[in-house]
């Protein structure tokens, strides 16, 4: 089932989601099954997967010259998707990224997703290499998420990369894209990346994620400026509780977000982690219920890879 439609027959109840992350290569499933088993009774209607692009190592030969490798830390995310879909029972969502694909790679992994039944697709523009300043397109590649946006409206309507093929069946994908409460770091202002993120709804995006916020208001503010330029899709907030004292620095700077003073006044006080998870956690307890008052479709958690404390709120809320 589309995300959308699950928005449609909930009635106006806000949905439980969370995003997860491919196990590191060299885990199995059961390590990930052990981490979404525990959000089950919550009655998650989808659970996103992330997928992560390539990384650069460099191996030391033994002529002491560098060589450098291409790896993927985590792969494995359409496996998942089905793996999930299959033990569960439960719509999964794919992330979709530019970089690492050419158009062709793409097209051949959303037959593939279209091919195991799944029916919903976020599309991202994906981050830079790690060893690079900015992010560069693969060959014959997307730049942006716009591109791709249009690549998986076109297999919508029967269009595919090779003109001349015949008897062309469309797929059915609802597509998902991000927005910044607080903007992309790379827009030169917010109404920018607006006009941006309403060019992606009017190419055909369904719907949008937030990234991670700990303050509502610029939830809210995002919305209602969303709202003024004449985006009137579903916007989901993407919450986090924060779990360890180092977040304070590490999220900022990952994520290009700001923590508010009460929250990192709060976890500064902490002796310890499992102190600051507790705050953390209350925060995270407190924002949602305002989202939820605010009437949103959904409430979806980063979980990054770790159950406990999205365990938590939820108990406190669903």
């Amino acid at each position: 089932m589309k995300v959308t439609d699950h928005f449609n027959n909930a009635n106006g109840k806000t949905l439980f989601t969370f995003e997860i992350l491919p196990p590191l290569k060299g885990e199995n499933m059961k390590t990930l099954f052990n981490h979404i088993d525990p959000l089950m009774e919550f009655n998650p209607p989808f659970i996103d997967v992330t997928y992560h692009r390539e990384e650069y190592v460099y191996k030391q030969r033994e002529n002491g010259l560098l060589e450098k490798r291409s790896t993927r830390k985590r792969p494995g995310t359409v496996g998942i998707c089905a793996a999930i879909q299959n033990n569960y029972k439960v719509d999964t969502v794919p992330h979709l990224i530019c970089g690492g694909f050419n158009k062709e790679e793409t097209e051949n992994a959303l037959i593939d997703l279209h091919f195991l039944g799944i029916d919903n697709v976020l599309v991202l523009r994906g981050d830079c290499v790690k060893s690079e300043q900015r992010f560069v397109a693969e060959a014959g590649g997307h730049n942006y998420a716009s591109e791709l946006i249009e690549q998986v409206v076109d297999m919508n309507n029967g269009r595919y990369l090779d003109d001349e093929q015949l008897n062309n069946n469309g797929t059915d994908f609802c597509i998902g894209v991000a927005g910044y409460p607080e903007k992309h770091f790379e827009a030169p202002n917010l109404r920018s990346d607006l006009r941006w993120l309403k060019k992606k709804i009017e190419l055909g995006a369904n719907y949008i994620v937030t990234q991670m916020f700990f303050d509502n208001q610029k939830y809210f503010d995002f919305v209602k400026l969303c709202r003024e330029e004449g985006i009137d899709v579903p916007i989901i907030p993407g919450l986090k509780p924060l779990t360890t004292k180092t977040q304070l620095s590490l999220l900022p700077s990952l994520f290009h977000i700001d923590i508010p003073c009460d929250l990192a006044d709060a976890v500064e006080a902490c002796a310890d982690n499992k102190a600051a998870a507790e705050v953390g956690v209350e925060w995270a307890i407190q924002q949602s219920k305002e989202l939820m008052e605010f009437g949103v479709p959904c409430l979806h958690y980063y979980s990054m890879g770790k159950s406990g404390s999205v365990r938590k709120v939820a108990e406190a809320l669903f």
